[in-house]
């Protein structure tokens, strides 16, 4: 038996697809260049390698009934990288919805975005703004891609706005609470599906990198070791089986 076919028979004894299902679920998908390399493949292989697992991911996800998946897409310090792989991720939004459209259509799948838009390159701004137009009346799940974000920047903008309506008197400091705060920050428009239930990481690494600092505050962390291509279904339904059989009390008994 070999590996994918273990871990199957496993998910098929420990998930239970009538348990409780985490409305928010969050994955830094991580690993594409160090999947490429283990193939003497360039980088760039494994970013559509990547691609191609996001479709096979948000399909699955769908069909288990989780209402918010949000990808880690582009983080505001991947602009640091080589200008030539930049420019390959920048083109990647243009390739996934010129294909996969019409299953997010027949998926009944809504697309939303979080970060700063307006940094990007036109055509990926125009391919994002085009997916979330043609979506918005969708009624299944959101697939919500953070691109050109960060969990700091996201606080400090939320602050800031929150500082300006006190200046202007629309806004008593003593008012200021969690809700009034959660309103500023990009994930609002997920009402009260905002705050994440369980964060995937793959490939390993053991941290957020700057993602949904806020909204992870309370969240269930998975960690695979396998790299973000190689994580498909079966091992989403592992996440979701742990996930199960966590016990959250948010700080009660």
């Amino acid at each position: 038996m070999n590996n994918i076919e273990s871990r199957t028979e496993d998910a098929k004894e420990y998930f239970d697809a009538t348990g409780l299902i985490p409305e928010h679920v969050a994955i830094i998908m991580d690993g594409n260049g160090r999947w490429a390399k283990k193939r003497q493949l360039k980088r760039s292989a494994g970013h559509k390698a990547g691609m191609d697992q996001v479709k096979t991911i948000a399909k699955h996800a769908s069909k288990r009934g989780v209402k918010v998946l949000t990808l880690y897409a582009f983080s505001t310090e991947n602009w640091k990288r080589p200008l030539n792989e930049v420019n390959y991720l920048m083109q990647l939004p243009v390739d996934f919805f010129s294909s996969f459209m019409p299953e997010i259509m027949e998926a009944d799948i809504k697309v939303m975005m979080i970060g700063h838009p307006s940094d990007l390159p036109k055509k990926t701004r125009k391919v994002m703004e085009k997916a979330i137009e043609e979506t918005k009346d969708n009624n299944g799940m959101v697939l919500n891609f953070a691109v050109n974000y960060g969990g700091r920047k996201e606080i400090l903008d939320a602050v800031k706005e929150i500082a300006i309506m006190v200046e202007k008197g629309a806004l008593k400091a003593d008012k200021i609470n969690e809700k009034v705060f959660e309103e500023h920050l990009m994930t609002s428009s997920l009402s009260e599906q905002q705050n994440v239930d369980l964060m995937i990481r793959t490939s390993g690494e053991e941290r957020l990198s700057n993602f949904l600092l806020w909204q992870n505050a309370y969240s269930e962390f998975h960690f695979s070791s396998l790299l973000w291509p190689d994580f498909g279904e079966v091992d989403f339904d592992e996440a979701l089986r742990i996930y199960q059989k966590r016990n959250r009390r948010f700080g009660g008994l």
